[in-house]
Formats: structure tokens, sequence, C-alpha cells
């Protein structure tokens, strides 16, 4: 899929923002922040986590980790990023005593159905610290998404359908998907257990969130 069809591609600046503020507070108190970015993309969010002192794992396919090691290795971060496999937006299999102050997942949740993503979130919250925060970012129902889309007038745990023709072969998406409004968004974090300490929607009204772990 090209990138620039990619609708979450212009997309992730605002949450991602707010994740690396966080962790520039963190840091300045306990210098010793640890990150999990997932899915790794190209590395340059993980670049600049590190760029500000954060111990950074990025998670993705096992096919991916040669493509990914080397791009740490040309960037001359691979003291402060390692690769973990995992299928996003699973966590990777580490030890329970592996914890994070900051998890960022930038998409993957949206192609499973709203009671298997929660689950999802139970997982990833289970691998914060106490005061930990989730920076989470889905695709929107009120987005171009939605136009046609199937599953649009089915509630959230309902809702899992394909994208009309036009869009799905536009982004590259065939298969089913669960498109999100924001007071969804913040219902699944919710129930996962969450505490909510933020959502908004975007201009291209795609949702993201913000979350913490008491």
């Amino acid at each position: 899929m090209n990138s620039q069809a990619q609708p979450w591609v212009e997309e992730q600046d605002a949450i991602q923002q707010l994740a690396l503020e966080e962790c520039v507070k963190r840091q300045r108190v306990e210098h010793d922040v640890r990150v999990l970015i997932l899915p790794a993309g190209r590395c340059r969010l993980a670049g600049r986590f590190a760029q500000l002192g954060a111990r950074v794992t990025v998670a993705d396919e096992p096919s991916q980790q040669q493509e990914i090691e080397n791009r740490i290795l040309a960037a001359g971060l691979q003291g402060t990023i390692r690769f973990a496999p995992a299928q996003s937006p699973s966590p990777p299999e580490e030890g329970d005593e592996v914890r994070y102050d900051i998890i960022v997942l930038r998409r993957g949740l949206c192609h499973l159905p709203y009671a298997q993503g929660k689950e999802k979130i139970r997982q990833l919250m289970k691998k914060l610290r106490i005061g930990g925060k989730l920076y989470i970012s889905i695709l929107g129902l009120h987005s171009e998404l939605g136009e046609g889309y199937a599953g649009r007038e089915q509630s959230i745990y309902e809702r899992f359908a394909r994208l009309a023709p036009p869009l799905a072969d536009k982004y590259g998406i065939a298969e089913p998907v669960c498109l999100y409004s924001e007071r969804d968004l913040f219902l699944l974090l919710l129930e996962s257990g969450a505490s909510v300490l933020r959502t908004l929607t975007t201009t291209w009204g795609n949702v993201k969130g913000v979350a913490v772990r008491v």
C-alpha cells in the first residue's frame, strides 16, 4: 500500500506530540523513561523518543526485524532502541517484570472486532507501570472511510464490516474493519479498565485518546 494513500499517515502528530511532551516531563524527574511503540513504522517516532533520553522498544512483525534493525543501526541508536517481535496491536511477549511508562499504539486496532480490540487494550494496559500512559490512534467512523461503510448504523459492539469498494481500493483495506467515533473510543478505554484522560477527533475525522493505568 502506498504510504501516501494511508488514512493515518498525516494524522499522527497530535497524539504523538502529547506522548513526546509526557516523555520530557518524566525524563526530568525519573531519568529512566521506557517507551513502547506499535507498530514500529519507519522508526522516526522512536528516534525522537531516543533523542529525549528514553529507552525505546519498537514492536512489529518478525518479518520486519532486519529492516527495522538496519534503520536503528543507520541512525546510530542501537543502544537506545530495540526491536521486539509482535503482531500489532498485541504487545510483545516479554516477562511480567517488563513495564513501560509510555505506550503508543499507532494503528492496528480497527482490524479487530470491538470485543477483541478491548482485550488488546487490556493487554497493553498491563504492560504499563502504575501511572503510565497509553496513546492511541484509531480510524474514525466520521472520517472519509465512513462514507458508504456497511457498519455505519451498527452499535460499536456489532460493528465490523468492509469499507465501500471505492474507498477500500483507494486505501488498500480489503478486510473488514471496526471504525470508531470519539465516544466509542472513550467507551473502549473505559471498558478496558483504563482511566481516560483525553479523547479528540482530528480534522480528518479520525479519533485519538490518552489513558492512564491507575
